[in-house]
């Protein structure tokens, strides 16, 4: 009896965890959004294709084969946004942070507690959201931020609620561009994000908000903005507003995603 397919290396192993991960940032990358179904829909065709293979249907074999064969080029047009946004989010993978590289792996644990005092962020928004004080804070989450914190001024303090004020304060010459903190440090203020030019944003929303899902489009980074205008709290992930009915579940939803 033959046996050797019971043979399992390290390699193996290590490729297992390889193509783990991958599929981990692929779905990462697609969930939420419109991709999800063309991928869904390319599957299907693949599943057909196979199928008509093993039935010996040689004309719609062929068809199919033809079109997923010559589909590549045109699967990079389609997906060209995603394959940039995969390759930025390697590309700025912090590995270097103490548990950035452990997030990418969170399916291989227990649990990762978030370091960043979200309650604090959340109560320092809602008295922002009374006094109609503008303000934008982008947290850190895997990608690593350095390219849009090079463009402020570089502070180390932990994140504390007089503080937050004191950047925000409509007279201080910090509250211009976004604040960004990072394992519950905030690491720079007068931040200047990429601004969105997706087209589907409502024209009601200004640069504030054009800013917040710029950066989160090209990053796993979360936003909390307040409008100067209106005084409405806004938090945005992977370019798209996320809906809360009150701040409490504003501060469980930002806790969960930190903890990601």
């Amino acid at each position: 009896m033959n046996l050797d397919f019971l043979h399992f290396s390290f390699l193996d192993l290590l490729d297992i965890i390889l193509v783990a991960v991958l599929l981990y940032y692929i779905y990462k990358l697609l969930k939420g959004t419109v991709a999800i179904n063309i991928v869904v829909g390319i599957a299907l065709i693949f599943l057909i294709w196979k199928i008509t293979q093993a039935l010996h249907m040689e004309m719609l074999s062929g068809i199919l084969g033809y079109l997923l064969s010559g589909g590549v080029i045109a699967l990079i047009i389609v997906f060209q946004q995603e394959i940039r946004k995969f390759l930025l989010m390697i590309g700025t993978t912090n590995f270097t942070n103490k548990r950035g590289f452990l997030k990418q792996l969170k399916f291989l644990q227990s649990e990762i507690n978030s370091e960043t005092d979200t309650q604090t962020i959340v109560k320092t928004c809602k008295s922002f959201s009374k006094s109609r004080t503008g303000a934008l804070i982008v947290i850190e989450r895997t990608n690593n931020l350095d390219f849009i914190i090079n463009s402020g001024d570089r502070m180390n303090a932990i994140v504390n609620e007089v503080l937050l004020e004191s950047i925000f304060f409509k007279n201080s010459p910090l509250h211009d561009g976004a604040t960004v903190i990072r394992d519950n440090n905030i690491v720079a203020t007068r931040v200047i994000l990429p601004v969105s030019e997706n087209e589907r944003i409502p024209a009601r929303f200004g640069l504030r908000h054009r800013a917040a899902i710029g950066v989160t489009e090209k990053t796993d980074a979360v936003c909390v903005l307040v409008s100067e205008e209106t005084g409405e709290i806004s938090y945005i992930k992977d370019g798209e507003f996320v809906l809360f009915k009150d701040t409490v579940e504003l501060e469980e939803k930002l806790q969960k995603d930190l903890t990601e």
